[in-house]
This record gives C-alpha cells, sequence and structure tokens, in this order.
C-alpha cells in the first residue's frame, strides 16, 4: 500500500516536469519489443489490465508488456520524476488535469497520425475523442465514460432505515438523514466521508450554482464561494453527519483506505466506474447515486468525462507498437470482456454493444447511471490549466486544517482562493 502524498513531493514532481519542458526531447535510445505501461489504481484495475497485456502478447508475440501500476497520489510525482530524467514509460495513463499540461510541454506524442491506421476511432463518441484532444491535437485515447457518483453501503443504508432518492438527492438530505444514521449506528458508522476536500464535488456543487473551477486559466469562482464551501461541511461535521477529522485523515487516496472500505461511513464520493473497484472490496451491496445536488431540481453539475486516457511518450522508440496497444486495449471485443466497465463505459460504442449483455448487476448499475444523468448533466469543462494538480492538493490540506479547527471556515475560504491564485500566476 503506498503512502499519502505530501504537498511538498507532488510539487517537487511539477517541478521536475517544468524541468524537462525546458531542457527539450533527446534522442530515445534504442530499445527491443518491449512496451512500458504505466497506470494508476487498485489490484482490480491492475488484474484487468495486465490480463489484457497478456492477450495482447499472446496475439503480437514479438512484443512484450511490462506494467506497473501506483495509487494515485504515487503516480504523479514518480511519473513526472521519470519524465524529467529521460525513463518515461511508452504508455502512460493521463488525467484531464493533468493531460494538458504533459501535452504542451512536448512530452506526448500527437496521436492524430494514427488514426485511421493503427488507431481505429470510428466507433468513438464525439465527446470522448474532444475530451483528449489539447490545442487541436489528439494526444490522449479515452478508456471510458465515467461521472462524478456517490457510491453507497445500501445494506448499511437498509439496515438503518435510511432511505435516498439516488438521482435527486441533496445536501440538505445529507444532513438531516446524516443525523439519523448516526443516531442509528450510535455513531459507530457515518453516513458520509468528509467531503470538504474533493475537488470534483467542490466543483460540482459551484457548477450546480452558475459558477466553475476555472475558465481562461483563472479562478472562475470568488473568495466568499470556497467559504461557503468549508461552512456547509462545518454544519454536517458538527450534525455527526461525516465521519471525524481523525477517520478521513487515514484516506490516503486509495480505495482500501477509504471510509466506505473501513466500514466507518456509508458512501463514497467519488467516479462512477469505481463502483465496481469498490464492491471487490466489499460484501455488502454497493448502491450509485448522483452527488448531492443544492436543490431536488438542480441540474448542471455533473458531466459525462473520459474517466483516463492513455498517451505516448515523446521518447518512446516504440510508439508505433504502443499505438497498436492502445487500439487493441479499446477496440477488441476479448479485452472490452476483460475490462468491463471498472474504467468507465467504453468510450466505443462497438465496445459497449459487445460488453453490455456479459456485464455482472453492478456494472450493468454503472452503464444505467451514465445514461439515467440525462439533463441531470451538462457541458464537459474546458482543460484545467497546469498546476491544478497542485491545486487539488492544496484543497485537501486546507480542508483537514479547517476540520482540525486549525483555521476557521471564514479565514480558511480567503486564504484557500489567495493560493489558487498564486499556483495559477506561477504556473503561467
Amino acid at each position: 500500500m503506498s503512502l499519502r502524498i505530501s504537498r511538498r513531493r507532488l510539487m517537487q514532481g511539477a517541478a521536475a516536469l517544468a524541468a524537462f519542458g525546458a531542457t527539450g526531447l533527446s534522442a530515445a535510445l534504442a530499445q527491443d519489443a518491449r512496451l512500458r505501461l504505466t497506470f494508476w489504481g487498485g489490484q482490480a484495475r491492475a488484474d484487468r489490465t495486465f490480463a489484457v497485456a497478456d492477450l495482447f502478447s499472446e496475439t503480437d508475440a514479438g512484443t512484450t508488456v511490462e506494467g506497473e501500476f501506483l495509487s494515485w497520489t504515487d503516480y504523479w510525482p514518480k511519473l513526472a520524476t521519470q519524465t524529467a530524467g529521460g525513463n518515461p514509460p511508452d504508455i502512460m495513463q493521463m488525467d484531464y488535469r493533468y493531460i494538458g499540461e504533459y501535452a504542451r510541454r512536448g512530452t506526448l506524442v500527437p496521436l492524430d497520425g494514427y488514426v485511421g491506421s493503427r488507431l481505429n476511432l470510428d466507433a468513438f463518441d464525439a465527446d470522448q475523442l474532444s475530451n483528449g484532444t489539447i490545442d487541436g491535437q489528439l494526444f490522449g485515447i479515452s478508456l471510458g465514460v465515467a461521472a462524478g457518483a456517490t457510491v453507497y453501503n445500501a445494506a448499511a443504508l437498509a439496515s438503518a432505515g435510511i432511505d435516498i432518492a439516488p438521482m435527486a438527492w441533496t445536501y440538505d438530505d445529507l444532513l438531516e438523514k446524516g443525523r439519523e444514521f448516526a443516531a442509528a449506528t450510535g455513531g459507530a458508522m457515518a453516513l458520509s466521508p468528509d467531503g470538504s476536500g474533493i475537488e470534483l464535488l467542490f466543483e460540482n456543487w459551484l457548477r450546480q450554482r452558475d459558477k466553475a473551477l476555472y475558465a481562461d486559466g483563472e479562478p472562475a469562482f470568488e473568495a466568499a464561494d470556497i467559504t461557503e464551501w468549508f461552512e456547509l461541511w462545518a454544519e454536517l461535521r458538527a450534525a455527526g453527519a461525516v465521519v471525524s477529522p481523525d477517520e478521513q485523515a487515514v484516506d490516503t487516496g486509495a480505495l482500501e483506505t477509504s471510509p466506505l472500505v473501513r466500514g466507518k461511513a456509508a458512501m463514497s464520493f467519488t467516479t462512477s466506474n469505481q463502483l465496481v473497484s469498490y464492491q471487490a472490496l466489499m460484501q455488502d451491496e454497493l448502491g450509485i447515486a448522483i452527488y448531492p445536488a443544492t436543490a431536488p431540481d438542480s441540474t448542471g453539475g455533473h458531466y459525462r468525462n473520459s474517466s483516463q486516457y492513455f498517451s505516448i511518450s515523446a521518447r518512446s522508440a516504440v510508439a508505433d507498437t504502443a499505438a497498436e496497444f492502445i487500439d487493441f486495449f479499446v477496440n477488441t471485443p476479448e479485452a472490452a470482456a476483460i475490462l468491463g466497465v471498472e474504467r468507465g463505459v467504453p468510450a466505443s460504442s462497438a465496445m459497449r454493444e459487445a460488453v453490455t449483455p456479459e456485464l455482472d448487476e453492478r456494472s450493468r448499475m454503472v452503464v444505467k447511471y451514465i445514461s439515467d444523468l440525462g439533463a441531470i448533466a451538462g457541458p464537459v469543462p474546458p482543460t484545467p490549466p497546469a498546476a491544478a494538480g497542485e491545486i487539488e492538493v492544496a484543497l485537501k490540506t486546507k480542508s483537514q486544517e479547517v476540520a482540525f479547527g486549525a483555521q476557521s471556515p471564514a479565514d480558511a475560504g480567503p486564504a484557500f482562493f489567495q493560493e489558487v491564485v498564486d499556483t495559477l500566476g506561477r504556473a503561467r
């Protein structure tokens, strides 16, 4: 199990990536027919990914795929260090927060030249192609369609006599039903984790209020917004609706350490594709719901994003083979059957049709959830600016300071907002 990343460590990784971008690309060393693949995720994702890699090696006997997986918090500093050191993997998993920065520093291969030859994207959803496009060039192939979601322990809620409307529950419900749940469990389990440090949840809340995280490289919210956000979670914390700061601090980002898996909370604020991975770690049956709404009829907070992308390093000496592997990964029915929806609903309509009849109940729930979002969902936001990953970590840090009483929401809100402004200014 990996350890929690410090903000200093993340910044060191970002600095290493920046240094790499400044020095430019050097000639790649000759390599054998070997693909290095790295991604973040848990054991369930790793098992599926390596199974597809083995299948690819069987069909392309001259290629060996060597894979490595890390937790989200360990992945980014290591990838930045490898990239700066001239030893990046051939294929790397990318997130929407980081793909723009990596692409604009010249560390990724534009994939447009492979489309129609080694990459067949004819059946891909248009929004999934645009999600991986930076400044008019394709740098990432979507590995699945996902959206923000609440995964909840259906058995625990039923035992406590608590019911929620999965596609319409609200923050008011979280407060009131959180009190009821805490009373029913004697405080042994909270209804919810502390979501004040979850960037996707904060963004969703902003979007429901017709605001956003970023616009044109600047914060698209105000200090008053983040102050109100911290105040909302302080009220939930005081009501016993969320786990204690000590319990929340145990969560390193790995699913195994989440309050949901540890039995300390009945929910987790995550993405839709993670329902499958959570269920693999738990015996109780899980359900899926939207993030809390600001009002029962609220819309626009959610959006259909690409769960992750595969990108190819600009240093790769086997980029052609890497493109063929990615095509195999996203376009082969046998691979789709292995992968299921753990990384999201397949971005290819052909693969969705191939895999859906064979899905288990939880996987079918993920497909239905994406479909049921309908008018609830809004447009995908623009690619975040450089340093968005650093700001994500900063929000988690500031939320912990508020939870432990080191700062009041009134002080923490303006302090965090200024930190966002300063961080974006340095990145520019």
